[in-house]
């Protein structure tokens, strides 16, 4: 748990006033009032007890998140001299630093984003985790640098204006989502997952440090006696290093997913507390408390009714700093509020469907590519319609996109079709999904953590043949055999159902007034960037039932929100 803020560069002494602030904007994502290191022309600060400081190697560190392979780094630094007064990682990290230099977050595992001054190099070093669990916010101008994990904590600083980025308003109406760097405000953009960055001397550089393996070509090696058992293995290890500071709890869904991190939490001996949240009468919530009895979890259910997901709205989307993309990010603010009471920590799921291939598109893709093999022509009927693919997500795929660094996020066009589709989501969306599970439980002070996105388990499986990913009609092939093995099948959960609420019936329903208020008040906002007759239409049509235009009602109410709450230039 934590969280990072500063600037660094051009300022006026006046601006140390706005620490305060920035570390209020983030007090949920730390225990304690915080505090501030002095550096070269700026500050570095945090919520809680960091950041910690060593002035006799002229060095102070901020971070965000956890080292999960701390024990293994404490190990090779202690008989190299270096000295540990107590266990935590952001001790190891400045350790580590001291003996690795920026080369450092090549050794890192897990989820994080870190801060760390070197006062003899006069040179700060920013860096986030390979997946983008952890995030951290820039806002560069005038030769200054202002940086914080939450776009929230700019905006408390005088020199950061909130503004309204039309670009990214326009990708998020096409999208549903802001592809990084940049954020929906002007001049805030995002450090890109696996890149550091490095102010030195009044200069920005950043540097891509790991780059998603399923960019390449298959190099496959030779397989283990048992592929299954092996990917158990690695998975175990992921979940064993996320357990390891404590008696975490798993956000337990109805899916087989979360099910196999809870039968190799209870096999580690850790004992669990589970949480649940769905619709009444929700088969996910007899599937997951079925399975939290059989392996002994301390198990813990919240039933939502639509009413108490719509009162939620406009507190979560001030938690998340954006339009929520679905109603189901609703139900994550509640269940995380509900676990935060009785744990600090929870591991997840996320990630699980990039990285294995969990979602029905990587299956028609893979079944387009075959298909297109064995006919030998390319510009078949199938090919043409691009695998089957909705065409929003075929779209976005042909799209070239780029992060900060340079980095783009199509694959090497030798890569297989799915690897080639996993790799985008994995740069393109995967941080938007992840920024989301970070901000939202972060908001009630409880972190959450990923075993699927251990980087050392994505590498094993990209080795892998597609077969074991995607095999046929059947999505992540290798964790449902792991799941089998590890969850017995009276335990097992039905098939996974989804959130069970539709966002246009509840439009119609439980926030119809809300909606018509935001778009259609006096002090509604988008009516400034879109033609009211066209939006007046679009309401009329789909509260009348003549058509659907959930995604597009559900975003433009989220967005009105938003901007009402920042109060947008």
């Amino acid at each position: 748990m934590g969280g990072i803020a500063g600037w660094i560069g051009a300022g006026a002494p006046v601006e140390d006033a706005a620490m305060g602030p920035m570390l209020q904007a983030l007090a949920h994502r730390g225990r304690g009032e915080g505090g501030a290191v002095r550096m070269r022309r700026g500050l570095l600060g945090a919520p809680g007890p960091q950041p910690l400081h060593d002035a006799q190697a002229g060095l102070a560190v901020v971070l965000d998140g956890e080292i999960a392979n701390r024990d293994e780094l404490r190990a090779q630094l202690a008989p190299r001299g270096y000295r540990f007064e107590g266990t935590g990682s952001a001790e190891v990290l400045l350790r580590a630093y001291q003996h690795w230099d920026k080369d450092v977050v090549k050794r890192l595992r897990g989820g994080f984003a870190a801060a760390l001054w070197d006062e003899r190099k006069e040179r700060l070093l920013l860096a986030r985790d390979r997946f983008g669990e952890k995030p951290l916010h820039l806002h560069e101008a005038q030769g200054r640098l202002c940086f914080a994990s939450e776009a929230k904590a700019l905006l408390a600083h005088p020199r950061v204006e909130p503004r309204m980025d039309l670009r990214s308003l326009a990708e998020l109406l096409r999208y549903r989502y802001v592809p990084g760097p940049r954020t929906l405000f002007e001049g805030i953009r995002r450090l890109a997952p696996g890149s550091y960055a490095l102010w030195q001397f009044g200069r920005l550089r950043e540097v891509r440090y790991w780059t998603p393996p399923d960019r390449e070509p298959l190099r496959q090696g030779p397989l283990a006696a048992d592929p299954v058992e092996a990917f158990i293995a690695q998975l175990d290890e992921a979940v064993r290093l996320r357990a390891a500071d404590g008696a975490p709890g798993l956000f337990l869904g109805g899916g087989f997913d979360s099910a196999a991190l809870l039968a190799l939490m209870a096999r580690q001996g850790v004992q669990v507390r589970s949480f649940t949240a769905g619709l009444a009468g929700a088969a996910e919530l007899a599937g997951a408390a079925r399975a939290a009895k059989h392996f002994g979890a301390e198990h813990h259910e919240l039933e939502l009714s639509p009413g108490e997901l719509a009162a939620e709205l406009p507190r979560a989307v001030g938690a998340r700093d954006a339009p929520l993309a679905r109603p189901s990010e609703l139900a994550l603010q509640l269940l995380s509020r509900a676990a935060a009471r009785k744990v600090g920590a929870v591991l997840t799921g996320d990630g699980g469907d990039e990285i294995l291939g969990g979602y029905r598109r990587h299956a028609a893709e893979c079944f387009a590519g075959s298909f297109c093999d064995l006919l030998g022509d390319a510009r078949s009927r199938w090919a043409r319609w691009g695998g089957g693919l909705n065409p929003r997500i075929r779209e976005s795929l042909l799209i070239e996109k780029t992060d900060q660094t340079g980095q783009g996020f199509d694959a090497d066009p030798r890569a297989s079709r799915l690897r080639r589709m996993l790799y985008f989501e994995q740069c393109a969306w995967l941080p938007e999904l992840l920024e989301r599970a970070d901000r939202i439980p972060m908001s009630a002070s409880l972190e959450a953590r990923a075993p699927f996105l251990d980087h050392r388990l994505a590498e094993h499986v990209s080795a892998l043949p597609d077969a074991l990913r995607v095999r046929g009609l059947a999505t992540k092939w290798i964790l449902r055999q792991a799941a089998r093995r590890l969850v017995p099948r009276a335990a097992a959960a039905p098939r996974k159902g989804g959130f069970g609420i539709r966002a246009g019936d509840w439009l119609r329903g439980e926030l119809r007034e809300s909606l018509l208020e935001h778009l259609r008040g006096a002090g509604s906002r988008m009516r400034a960037y879109f033609n009211p007759a066209a939006l007046d239409r679009v309401l009329d049509e789909h509260l009348s039932g003549r058509r659907q235009h959930e995604e597009l009602l559900w975003t433009l109410l989220n967005l009105e929100i938003w901007h009402r709450k920042y109060r947008l230039a």
